[in-house]
């Protein structure tokens, strides 16, 4: 990891912008701890410039718990080399949902599969990277992504939102999870499906035979919708799973 710049945001916040084989990444941590803490990764859609305001702002609330955040760059935006097939699956998706259209199970293969594929190995390394913060969880982001990383036995929790379609291959992930889930789903999300939503709460940790903790949290509106009290729950999701584990640990 080179770390490319240190600031400090205010007395109790320190953001690290750093590079890790190459892929942009940021971290931020408490500006002082008794010792390593807690690590959430924080997942996102987009490119680091763009979303840098929101993912600064679910980091504070991270430091203000006590944790650590950490997040990458998603293979193939900002200024990382382009996806041309990525790219061209995305707008076939986009055109299709503007029209009305279903959206070809071929279409969500060629744009999620590829960024599954690249990027949690890229989050891996991270954790490599980033030895003595336990334990992990992880937060948010591309859901098929979310659950590939929710078999990574370094993270304790996972915090999905069912905002992004699903390759075929993400539900029998899906079965194989045993950590503590919580789920946020848009009820009323104009960009994706509530159906397979459904179905993958029903798949996760199916083959654990019920032994593996799951809430799902569902909220009328879109995409974009999500009510402020749900950081609440995120929060004490987070904390229950980290805090706990840590003092034990």
């Amino acid at each position: 990891m080179h770390v490319i710049s240190t600031e400090h945001l205010d007395d109790h916040l320190t953001e690290h912008r750093f590079t890790l084989d190459g892929v942009p990444g940021v971290l931020w941590s408490p500006r002082t701890t008794g010792g390593p803490t807690p690590l959430v990764l924080l997942g996102h859609p987009g490119d680091l410039a763009r979303m840098h305001p929101r993912l600064l702002g679910r980091a504070r609330s991270c430091v203000a718990d006590g944790y650590t955040a950490a997040t990458l760059e998603l293979p193939g935006a900002g200024g990382r080399p382009r996806l041309p097939a990525v790219d061209a699956a995305r707008a076939e998706l986009r055109r299709a949902v503007r029209a009305g259209e279903p959206v070809p199970d071929a279409v969500v293969e060629r744009l999620v599969t590829p960024l599954v594929e690249a990027s949690v190995p890229e989050w891996r390394t991270l954790l490599d990277a980033l030895p003595g913060h336990d334990p992990v969880a992880w937060s948010g982001g591309i859901t098929a992504i979310g659950v590939r990383m929710a078999l990574e036995p370094r993270i304790a929790a996972a915090l999905l939102f069912a905002g992004s379609r699903l390759p075929r291959a993400t539900l029998d992930e899906a079965r194989r999870v045993t950590v503590p889930l919580l789920m946020l789903l848009q009820w009323d999300d104009e960009g994706n499906d509530r159906r397979q939503a459904l179905d993958l709460f029903d798949a996760l940790g199916s083959d654990a035979l019920g032994r593996t903790e799951k809430t799902l949290h569902a909220n009328t509106g879109g995409h974009t919708g999500v009510p402020a009290f749900e950081g609440g729950a995120a929060a004490r999701f987070l904390a229950r799973h980290l805090r706990c584990r840590g003092r034990s640990g």
